[in-house]
């Protein structure tokens, strides 16, 4: 299997043996149970369905308590298709997989939603500086975006232009983090540098194939 569905903890921190401070993340990493099975002959692609975290049954609509039943496991409030497979490593439905299936020193991507700011304008946005000092009467144009675009020509603000509006909750990729502890029997692996959303957030762990 190349991936999991985990959950952010929160961050820490780690010292090598040289003694240096590597700043790192604890990711809940598991357990997911297999939930579907997908197939070329009947759905048209091959794919595994994971589901993980414990969902309340009232929470649960009908037709998802008996996708669940079928697998033989209780309500999951996050299900997420994998698509890529390593060579022999087919799962079969129902199957429940843990952390054990990432090694301690290997690199993995992880994809998240990164926190929301809300709506920002263009200083905290684009890291503009700007339209000038405290001088000349510009009392109030300190975090001003400046000049949009031209008068006659186009007269209008071309698409794309960097202006203020909403920040943050985008769908980000962190690749190539390194794990740098796996606990077993707590389902927790610690991998090296941030990874996005804030603590209680989804992740997506995918092994490099």
């Amino acid at each position: 299997m190349s991936g999991l569905i985990g959950k952010k903890i929160g961050m820490t921190s780690i010292f090598e043996a040289s003694g240096k401070c590597v700043p790192c993340t604890v990711i809940e990493a598991g357990p997911c149970v297999v939930t579907q099975v997908r197939t070329i002959e009947k759905d048209g692609y091959e794919a595994i369905q994971l589901g993980f975290d414990e969902k309340r049954e009232k929470s649960t609509t009908n037709s998802l308590k008996a996708h669940f039943k079928k697998a033989g496991t209780t309500p999951k409030k996050k299900l997420v298709e994998f698509t890529r497979f390593e060579e022999g490593h087919r799962k079969t439905f129902g199957e429940i997989l843990k952390a054990d299936i990432f090694i301690e020193g290997e690199y993995i991507d992880v994809v998240g939603t990164s926190k929301g700011k809300g709506f920002q304008g263009v200083v905290t946005r684009y890291n503009f500086r700007g339209v000038g000092d405290k001088t000349h009467g510009q009392h109030d144009r300190l975090r001003a975006p400046g000049s949009v675009g031209a008068s006659s020509w186009p007269s209008r603000v071309f698409k794309g232009t960097r202006m203020a509006g909403r920040m943050g909750g985008n769908r980000v990729k962190m690749i190539n983090l390194q794990i740098l502890k796996i606990m077993v029997e707590k389902n927790i692996i610690i991998v090296k540098g941030s990874v996005p959303g804030p603590k209680g957030s989804y992740l997506l762990i995918e092994r490099y194939i």
